[in-house]
């Protein structure tokens, strides 16, 4: 069994991966903590779903929080006893990436795409909501082509909330209609609908670059709050970034033998 880490700057996911299907999952709140206290953190959420930290052959992370890598390797060391393989320059991934600077290519974003690949035929065009919303375009050869990297609809709505006297913090919900009559459903309309509406408008410009339609797939803590809104056929999957770190995991621990 595998422990897949995937962090990012608003939560951390834990999964339980074994025989590349997720058996168990748990979400944190990225904080600055210890690597004892996420150990102890982990250990109880795994225990609460029947897994202990004796039964897992390694792990692998994915972290776009330079900070949080080595608190979570540690971390990951103190609970199974394993060390952890982390996503990123040297490692084995099996993705063609096309951008201009693979180096450049985040950690979450290569487990997504990897996860995506691993059951979906190319073209793709993967949306990942949370701090930001980024969207990847892997075109029909399964080469990476890019994407683009929108504020998140949570951010978009604290930061109009902070810079505008006027306006409230209010929580990320979709108001029952568009039109807003009051000022609260105004804000929810332009942060839900309107993260909505960019999604669609940047999956129908992805599109016509790539020379016609692609499988869309979604992803991240905020997924299911905005994609039911898209007017485009979205797949939301919780899990491709577990699903990705399973697949990177293999692949090195084949390479090593």
């Amino acid at each position: 069994m595998l422990l897949a880490l995937d962090a990012g700057n608003t939560t951390i996911t834990a999964g339980c991966m074994e025989d590349g299907r997720l058996v168990g999952r748990a979400v944190f709140a990225t904080a600055r903590r210890t690597a004892d206290e996420y150990a102890a953190l982990f250990a109880q959420a795994l225990h609460m779903r029947g897994v202990e930290p004796d039964g897992f052959e390694g792990a692998a992370i994915a972290c776009v929080v330079p900070p949080l890598t080595e608190v979570l390797r540690e971390a990951v060391h103190i609970l199974t006893g394993r060390s952890a393989l982390i996503v990123g320059a040297g490692v084995k991934t099996g993705l063609n990436i096309g951008i201009d600077d693979p180096s450049q290519l985040g950690a979450g974003l290569a487990a997504i795409a990897v996860g995506a690949l691993a059951g979906h035929e190319p073209p793709l065009i993967v949306a990942d909501l949370g701090t930001a919303t980024t969207i990847c375009v892997i075109d029909e050869r399964g080469r990476l082509r890019g994407g683009a990297i929108l504020p998140g609809a949570a951010v978009s709505l604290e930061a109009l909330a902070g810079s505008a006297a006027l306006l409230p913090g209010i929580p990320l919900e979709a108001p029952r209609q568009c039109i807003g009559t009051n000022t609260n459903d105004c804000m929810k309309s332009g942060a839900v609908f309107g993260t909505a509406a960019a999604i669609d408008g940047m999956v129908g410009r992805m599109e016509r670059e790539l020379g016609g339609g692609a499988f869309l797939l979604a992803t991240g803590a905020l997924a299911g709050q905005i994609v039911p809104y898209c007017e485009r056929g979205f797949v939301i999957d919780d899990d491709l970034a577990m699903k990705g770190l399973y697949r990177i995991w293999t692949k090195n621990q084949r390479a090593r033998k």
